[in-house]
């Protein structure tokens, strides 16, 4: 499956770690992000991680294209409630219940997909997203 991971500046250090505990679940898909999470993420796992730009130069907006188009299955993007700029977000979030496409703001939703994932809860997406 495609998953893709973004954090805000002060969750980007729980991404990492979460990353780092659910490697091997993480190790059998692919997995972008926005640059600077996914270069902390690469390097700290050492899973290859498709980069796009920061969320502030149209990182979000490449992920909500592949959403649009059905080409990702499992978005995480770690939110700071008290980052003034959310609006990416909202945007991700709303593409998200459009497409179908599960979606956590946190840890502890995160860990419910990452665990759904590995018992095969999400393989619906196999139906909706076919693999070529």
């Amino acid at each position: 499956m495609n998953i893709a991971i973004m954090a805000h500046d002060r969750k980007k250090e729980l991404m990492v770690q979460f990353c780092i505990a659910y490697c091997g679940i993480l190790a059998n898909h692919s997995i972008c992000a926005t640059n600077s999470t996914g270069r902390l993420v690469s390097e700290a796992t050492g899973l290859p991680v498709t980069l796009y730009h920061s969320c502030q130069q149209g990182g979000a907006q490449q992920i909500g294209a592949r959403i649009t188009y059905n080409e990702l299955d499992l978005v995480l993007f770690f939110e700071d409630p008290g980052e003034e700029q959310a609006a990416e977000v909202s945007y991700l979030c709303r593409l998200c219940d459009q497409m179908n496409v599960p979606f956590a703001t946190n840890v502890a939703t995160a860990e419910v997909l990452i665990r759904g994932l590995q018992d095969g809860l999400l393989d619906w997406r196999d139906i909706v997203n076919p693999k070529k």
